[in-house]
């Protein structure tokens, strides 16, 4: 979890445990109230545990205290959706998910995106980006069954590569054009979409050599919007970052990435030899 989650829970703990005690009661007495473990309580109130929307709702009606009941609600809110579990997302469906994307897309002014082993999903084929979310879904065990909308809505972020004012910054690193996602017919569509795509105003595509020398670590993939947040992907969620200074690492980062990174003819070169090495 990233430091504001964390510190966005600790806060919330700690106004909880002011409203219990402006109540009089002990944790015992309000566990006791409630029908929670002891542990429960102090874990909420020390930031270890993520309190719900449920559990507000409930901590406040014991206290008294449902004046504040949108504020906090809103607090729960907030923390969430800077840790999304993907299993959580995907009961909600693919295509809900890419629309809240259409969101921050239509926000967003400057992109800056690395990935080290795949395509970025705003350059994907169709093809590619099924692949992709039929993996997430199998692997989640209990994904949705809109994986064709939720392709056709991610397939909408690439018109703001065509229109409006905005830049991509896109950095991949040369095993993404290597990663062998669907097979050789998927991979030959998509190297061939990267080659189509190289050349628009908006986009610049730096890809980085393998044997390139790295002035910071590769690290995990990354999408920063403006200087207002930063998007990371892992196995088991998303993670939202918007605190200043922790943006302001991705950016820095970003840059160094940069420094080891081929563009222009040097970077459709590597895209070509990947293309003409598949069988």
């Amino acid at each position: 979890m990233s430091q504001e989650a964390q510190r966005s829970r600790e806060a919330l703990g700690i106004r909880l445990r002011e409203i219990r005690l402006q109540a009089g009661f002990t944790g015992r007495a309000l566990a006791e109230l409630t029908g929670w473990q002891l542990s429960k309580i102090s874990k909420i109130e020390h930031g270890k545990q993520a309190a719900t929307e449920a559990d507000v709702r409930l901590w406040l009606s014991h206290c008294r205290r449902e004046d504040i009941l949108p504020d906090l609600v809103a607090a729960v809110r907030t923390i969430e959706t800077l840790w999304m579990e993907w299993r959580r997302a995907l009961r909600a469906g693919t295509r809900h998910r890419q629309r809240r994307s259409l969101d921050q897309y239509e926000r967003t002014r400057v992109f800056r995106a690395y990935n080290p082993a795949i395509i970025w999903g705003t350059l994907q084929t169709a093809e590619y980006a099924e692949t992709l979310m039929r993996q997430l879904a199998d692997f989640m065990g209990d994904g949705p069954n809109d994986i064709e909308a939720g392709v056709e809505a991610r397939m909408e972020r690439q018109q703001y590569l065509y229109r409006g004012d905005r830049m991509f910054n896109v950095l991949l690193g040369e095993q993404a054009l290597h990663t062998n996602i669907g097979g050789p017919g998927v991979m030959r569509g998509q190297l061939d979409r990267l080659l189509a795509v190289m050349s628009l105003p908006r986009l610049s595509l730096g890809v980085i050599p393998v044997r390139a020398a790295y002035e910071i670590w590769p690290g995990n993939m990354f999408i920063m919007f403006d200087e207002r947040m930063v998007m990371l992907e892992t196995y088991s969620a998303e993670l939202t970052i918007t605190e200043p200074n922790e943006i302001a690492m991705y950016g820095r980062a970003f840059g160094l990435l940069q420094r080891s990174a081929v563009y222009g003819q040097n970077a459709r070169r590597l895209v070509a030899e990947a293309l003409a090495r598949l069988p």
